[in-house]
């Protein structure tokens, strides 16, 4: 399965530097092949890869954008996606496999972005990038015939943690940032997909949790700017459930419960805050399942999900659990 997520990536890293000499590239993409559901077996994709959407000449302040050419009538929802790396690595293109099945279905547009890694700027200017993407797709919503009140927002791991922080921190001034030319637009959305993200920094700093709160090199350290024991306040800012509130979109958090990475309790906890404050939430449990893809049947839940909260159908969302691949 990694090795299928590679040979993806190195060809869509190919075929975006043809699209950045050409000024556009079109095609019918490949799908996942097997993993694919039938009905998102569509048509072609048009990509228009590197468009800024801060108003600046830096790369990572760019994103990819996916629209299907054969389209359904009307506005299109916005499926955003932020790629994994532990906030210190990783690139948008990571975000085609996932978004192409989509937009091929003409039901869908597609936008997979870059942000500011900690190695360049540290909280919060990754979620000030995000919240500049969202304005971004906001402001674009007439040029490119998006829905504007229907963006939901995907993330694998660190890129999991900013979905959710988009998700909920709406009108928290400091996450909101200054970045880009579309300050006056909303970054509200309207669903949240999180593929194994942190929900709560400050529950590493517990000792069950077998995490050395004192270390300067882990990526929540380099994020903050430091140990996480010495950033208190700066981690519970950084950190979603810190701003669960009944206001919030719905979540779908889909996490393995041999995760080495971030652990399965980061997933629970989340359940749990959203479910006390009312929040329409799934947490799909994946039995055995680490820190990576889940396969077909995740897949499917996933386009569930969307259908039901992007295109207002009744599609009923399981949260039986799933078992590793």
């Amino acid at each position: 399965m990694k090795h299928r997520s590679m040979m993806f990536l190195a060809a869509l890293l190919i075929l975006a530097c043809a699209a950045a000499l050409s000024g556009g590239y079109e095609r019918g993409w490949v799908d996942r092949g097997a993993t694919a559901p039938a009905g998102l077996k569509g048509g072609p994709v048009v990509i228009h890869p590197d468009v800024p959407y801060a108003g600046t000449s830096n790369p990572r302040q760019r994103l990819d954008l996916y629209l299907p050419k054969n389209r359904a009538d009307g506005k299109l929802p916005v499926i955003v996606f932020f790629h994994g790396g532990g906030w210190s690595m990783g690139d948008k293109s990571e975000g085609a496999e996932n978004l192409v099945p989509l937009v091929r279905s003409g039901r869908y547009a597609g936008v997979s972005a870059g942000y500011r890694l900690s190695l360049e700027a540290k909280w919060p200017a990754q979620i000030h990038d995000c919240k500049a993407v969202i304005r971004w797709v906001r402001a674009n919503a007439v040029r490119y015939g998006f829905d504007a009140d229907r963006i939901g927002v995907w993330g694998s791991s660190a890129g999991a943690h900013l979905a959710l922080m988009l998700g909920l921190s709406t009108g928290v001034p400091e996450l909101e940032g200054r970045v880009g030319p579309y300050t006056g637009e909303s970054s509200h959305v309207t669903a949240v997909v999180n593929f194994f993200g942190v929900t709560q920094l400050l529950a590493m700093l517990e000792r069950s949790s077998g995490y050395d709160p004192t270390r300067s090199d882990d990526p929540a350290a380099v994020l903050l700017g430091g140990p996480v024991i010495k950033n208190i306040d700066k981690a519970r800012s950084a950190s979603p459930i810190s701003y669960v509130d009944a206001n919030d979109p719905p979540v779908m958090t889909v996490h393995g419960t041999k995760d080495r990475t971030v652990p399965y309790d980061q997933a629970v906890r989340l359940h749990a805050a959203l479910a006390k404050a009312g929040v329409p939430n799934y947490l799909i449990k994946v039995v055995g399942g680490d820190h990576e893809d889940f396969g077909a049947a995740v897949d499917e839940r996933v386009r569930g999900f969307l259908d039901r909260y992007l295109q207002g159908e009744n599609v009923p969302v399981s949260t039986r659990p799933v078992y590793k691949p």
